[in-house]
């Protein structure tokens, strides 16, 4: 049997109500808006918008796709009810074991439907939104595929970038210094060569999941992938770069960025919730090969003021990423990990443990705060007891206001990793920014003398609800 793809992750969407269906909104301000709306309620449903105005009718866009837990868990093909904190040590134990499939390449697939080359190529022909009122132009790449080849090592690598339609055979790519496409861009220029690029704008969400999360430079997405999905994925190579891409993705395109060819790009609402990048010049795509499937489906994960889509796929991988390399670094008894919805899934973390020794908790927010995982873009580590759920935000800045005295529990970092898409960095020009690593445990020299918590016992819980169960809350 074929990979199951977008389609077959759009029907378990339908068969569990978890997608809703707009017809007639237009793509320069409805879409958007509408995306918008749905992003603000913390329990929301997939959009699927059809029928969209000067378009083909069964050209179609889905957005809002990975905004809740159970749309994530039925995309790596989990339970739907499965908890966050489940989510997490899934996360967890997938990157312990590292599963991996390699990709198989084949020699067809429904990508091939529609190929396009010289003058038939019309990316615009794709119903892209503008997806926030204040943007400069449409972004065709959010919920997408970058695919290049490492120019020494024959690597292959595939990331999440902003990738912005300019015209029928023309768009651009930005990519955050430090990105291993801005690295792997750099070393063909370096050479005086224009660098090949693919990019996919509609696949299986466990493929794109993998393109937007922290992969150590070297490692194969599509193994990973492979690994999410319980098999190897089905490529094709595209025909002018020999990229390969997913045989039965919706839409991609392939061609080349030459070195010193840049055009105007931006802005795009981001994120972080605002248009903190400005308008730039980026480098520029000048494709050679474009090609969809009989009635494409451009996938939408937008950024925009938090909860977004980064907000949850990220932030629960992170959660687990985090977790595993504090442990990796020596630090005992690691209770929780959770990365706040309103920081993006990166500017807020807060770490639960259980103290250990003096000490223990000012190096686990330090080493929180610049482990791989948690390093880019953090603004705040707030290290909690583990009696404290880190996930909820009530007890953690109650244990903030109680236990952490400012004088010795707080620690600002300067010159830290960051993007230019945070509006506190230091510059476009130098992306860096502060941080505070806020220590709000029970001074460890106070452990055995600090007040009593006023609230139940576990055990005086378990009796009341095993008596009263049928009228407590859930």
């Amino acid at each position: 049997m074929a990979n199951k793809d977008l389609r077959d992750w759009i029907s378990d969407l339908e068969a569990n109500g978890q997608l809703q269906v707009v017809s007639g909104a237009d793509r320069e301000e409805e879409i958007g808006a509408i995306v918008d709306i749905y992003m603000r309620q913390m329990t929301n449903p997939a959009v699927m918008f059809d029928n969209i105005p000067g378009y083909p009718k069964d050209f179609r866009v889905l957005a809002n796709i990975l905004t809740s837990v159970p749309r994530i868990n039925l995309a790596l093909g989990e339970d739907i009810n499965k908890s966050e904190v489940e989510l997490v040590d899934y996360w967890r134990k997938y990157m312990k074991d590292q599963p991996t499939h390699a990709p198989v390449e084949v020699n067809g697939g429904p990508i091939l439907d529609n190929v396009f080359e010289g003058a038939d190529i019309d990316i615009t022909k794709i119903p892209t939104p503008k997806w926030h009122e204040h943007d400069g132009g449409y972004f065709i790449g959010t919920a997408c595929m970058v695919v290049m080849k490492d120019p020494d090592s024959g690597w292959i690598n595939y990331g999440a970038y902003r990738v912005q339609s300019h015209g029928p055979n023309t768009a651009s790519l930005m990519t955050s210094k430090g990105k291993h496409g801005d690295i792997i861009r750099d070393k063909y220029h370096a050479k005086g060569e224009p660098c090949p690029i693919a990019v996919v704008v509609g696949m299986h969400p466990a493929l794109f999941m993998v393109a937007g999360l922290e992969m150590p430079y070297g490692k194969n997405e599509y193994d990973s992938a492979g690994g999410l999905l319980g098999e190897g994925v089905e490529i094709i190579n595209m025909p002018k770069t020999g990229l390969p891409v997913p045989a039965n993705a919706e839409i991609a395109f392939e061609g080349y960025i030459h070195p010193d060819d840049r055009i105007d790009e931006g802005p795009l609402g981001e994120w972080t919730g605002y248009y903190a990048g400005g308008a730039t010049t980026q480098p520029a795509i000048r494709i050679e090969t474009f090609m969809h499937r009989d009635d494409p489906i451009l996938m939408g994960a937008i950024p925009a003021v938090p909860p977004n889509d980064d907000t949850f796929y990220r932030g629960t991988y992170r959660c687990g990423a985090v977790w595993n390399q504090l442990e990796a670094a020596g630090i005992p008894e690691v209770k929780g990990v959770w990365a706040h919805e309103a920081g993006g899934s990166r500017m807020w973390l807060t770490v639960s443990i259980k103290q250990m020794y003096g000490g223990h908790s000012k190096q686990a927010g330090l080493i929180a705060s610049q482990c791989h995982a948690g390093a880019y873009a953090n603004r705040w580590v707030i290290v909690v007891d583990d009696d404290i759920d880190p996930a909820n935000l009530n007890d953690v800045i109650w244990s903030m206001c109680t236990r952490c005295d400012p004088q010795d529990g707080v620690e600002i970092l300067n010159g830290c990793w960051s993007t230019h898409l945070d509006p506190m960095s230091y510059s476009h020009e130098d992306p860096r920014n502060s941080r505070v690593v806020v220590d709000a445990c029970i001074p460890y020299r106070r452990k055995d003398t600090f007040p009593i918590v006023a609230r139940n016992s576990k055990e005086l819980d378990e009796r009341i609800f095993k008596k009263f169960g049928d009228v407590l809350p859930k």
